[in-house]
């Protein structure tokens, strides 16, 4: 398991990095275009490599925490969770369809999300 990094600009750039992330994936569990997990798993990802605090303080959460142990521990995903995370997706879908005029846009993000989606329906479920 990597460790904190040694360079304390790279730290702090991490830290930083790790902080934006999670107020955007906060923000996505609201607004139906921006996903949340790619978000909040980066911010684990960089909270690790730059501040054991804010990684400890992250995995206390009550609305990330356990699923980012889950994730962790055994590479899985409840199936609560990837019911809300595929019907959040294709939420999202119908409304880029529906509002977005650039088809070539709509249909990259369709394939993409479609990817997200297989990736999550076919998890370890806990």
């Amino acid at each position: 398991m990597p460790g904190i990094v040694k360079n304390p600009v790279l730290r702090n750039v991490l830290l930083v990095l790790g902080s934006v992330s999670l107020i955007l994936g906060i923000i996505g569990a609201f607004l139906p275009v921006l996903p949340t997990t790619p978000f909040v798993l980066l911010s684990a990802w960089c909270f690790l490599r730059s501040s054991d605090k804010a990684h400890a303080w992250l995995y206390r959460q009550p609305l990330f925490g356990k699923a980012l142990t889950d994730w962790d521990r055994n590479k899985a995903i409840s199936r609560r969770t990837k019911v809300v995370a595929i019907t959040m997706i294709l939420c999202s879908l119908c409304f880029m369809w529906w509002t977005v005029p650039n088809t070539y846009l709509v249909v990259s993000l369709t394939v993409v999300l479609l990817a997200v989606s297989v990736f999550i329906a076919t998890r370890n479920e806990v």
